[in-house]
């Protein structure tokens, strides 16, 4: 028998704020959790340390008055999980097995067996596939607002986007903003209609109807976009000094397509805590939330699956022991 084919307590799957803060939580509890954090091959299925590897700054995450960069608050956060006894691995989970116990968890290269599971896979934002928008990544292109808007004040801000979150961020960038415009390829809105309201009076928030940018232009950081009309063809620039892309997150859970309840948009279901459909598996952070997307609830619902995980498997031990304790007794009772 290999080390790999004795059970671990607890596998948690995924990195970033949840899953490191999970694993946290879980060495201090002595379960010895195995982090399966990823190998960064594939930005599609999730990065090691999450969505905040692409983050230059991160102001609002307390306890960091003067703001960190994402990527070193992640290597923080790691070091913390190794220092109680995380055991982390850089490799993308292939396929898992939650059909019986010990579940079973599988990478290019290894086979794992857990007592128990913690998903903390992440979700990824959509992009709009330019190669000038992957370049000005983190310098004037973003993809959250409440994370990013504070870095441009008294700047002119572009939104792609017709849906509610669209307008959501158009709305809180206003605060910063000295004019906000909202790019959508059609010539309506997919948001609720309150959503639709409040942006389309707002004196700071202006729309450009049936347009695409098919260019972000800057050398060093965003200064400008180029846009194209669907109807008519015809291209224009718009001075601005950000870009917040706004159209829609993707959850990573494609690994878990047929095994883990997930909702219309691909999020897992999670109740009772951080329970996921599956008794043993548990979620946390984006892979479950498309509401907030913040590293502080991400590292909360973190600390909730560790702590759900962990009381589930003291409560099967204790059934275990229970049963094993009957049938001593009825072993006994049966021999005098």
């Amino acid at each position: 028998m290999t080390e790999n084919d004795k059970p671990r307590r607890v596998i948690i799957i995924g990195s970033g704020p949840a899953g490191y803060t999970a694993a946290i939580y879980a060495a201090r509890a002595e379960l010895e959790p195995l982090v399966i954090a990823g190998s960064g091959a594939d930005p599609e299925i999730g990065i090691p340390g999450g969505q905040l590897m692409l983050t230059t700054d991160v102001e609002n995450y307390p306890g960091f008055p003067e703001g960190i960069s994402g990527p070193d608050m992640m290597e923080l956060f790691r070091k913390q999980a190794a220092r109680f006894g995380s055991e982390i691995i850089y490799a993308d989970v292939t396929s898992v097995d939650f059909s019986g116990r010990p579940f079973r968890v599988e990478t290019a290269k290894e086979q794992y067996l857990a007592d128990g599971v913690i998903v903390a896979t992440g979700a990824t934002a959509k992009w709009l596939g330019l190669e000038s928008e992957t370049r000005l990544q983190n310098r004037g292109v973003s993809a959250c607002a409440t994370c990013d808007g504070a870095l441009y004040r008294e700047r002119e801000i572009a939104v792609v986007g017709g849906g509610d979150t669209a307008l959501e961020e158009a709305l809180f960038l206003t605060r910063f903003a000295t004019k906000v415009t909202v790019i959508h390829r059609r010539d309506e809105l997919r948001a609720s209609k309150i959503m639709q309201e409040r942006a389309l009076k707002h004196d700071k928030i202006e729309f450009l109807w049936n347009s695409e940018v098919v260019e972000v232009l800057g050398e060093n950081e965003v200064e400008a976009l180029r846009t194209k009309n669907r109807v008519t063809g015809e291209e224009r620039e718009i001075a601005t000094g950000a870009l917040f892309v706004a159209i829609g997150h993707k959850p990573n859970t494609s690994v878990f397509a047929g095994t883990l309840a997930t909702d219309d948009e691909g999020y897992l279901k999670v109740g009772d805590g951080t329970r996921a459909s599956i008794e043993g598996v548990f979620a946390c952070g984006d892979v479950a939330d498309k509401v907030y997307r913040q590293a502080v609830t991400a590292a909360g619902t973190g600390c909730a699956a560790a702590i759900d995980c962990e009381r589930w498997l003291a409560e099967q031990e204790a059934d275990l022991s229970a049963v094993a304790s009957e049938a001593t007794a009825a072993m006994t009772e049966a021999r005098s």
